[in-house]
């Protein structure tokens, strides 16, 4: 479905998409994506006719986000973020330094997920993070 979702993506974020360099997925814990087989953000972000970066890393494995409040969703997601290291230097310089990022997740709630990930791209050196979800929770 991630084709169809993301052609649908694609249309209702041209704007957000527009002028970007890549699209960074949120990524999954190792030991999740494991569980699940799949990386529904990266999958989603594969179709967007632009560069996927795998920019980030999850260092610690969070609880999910689904039931908690915005205050405990910002604290379960705190410094549970990083850059990637298998993210080669070339990369990070052609692809992030001084770039405009879209930073791609299948659901927003409160945000809590996408603010953790944008301080960590920004902190490497992108210039502008924009973020692009499939659906909006309330």
């Amino acid at each position: 479905m991630a084709g169809r979702l993301g052609k649908v993506l694609r249309a209702a974020g041209a704007d957000v998409l527009l002028d970007a360099h890549c699209v960074v997925p949120v990524p999954l814990h190792p030991r999740r994506r494991l569980t699940r087989g799949f990386n529904q953000a990266a999958d989603l972000a594969s179709s967007l006719d632009l560069p996927v970066v795998h920019a980030l890393w999850r260092i610690r494995a969070t609880a999910p986000q689904t039931g908690l409040t915005g205050t405990r969703r910002r604290r379960n997601v705190r410094n549970a973020f990083s850059i990637s290291p298998l993210l080669s230097t070339r990369v990070r310089q052609t692809m992030l330094n001084d770039r405009i990022v879209v930073l791609v997740d299948d659901v927003r709630t409160t945000g809590a997920t996408l603010d953790a990930c944008a301080q960590v791209l920004k902190e490497a050196g992108v210039s502008e993070v924009r973020a692009l979800t499939l659906a909006l929770a309330e």
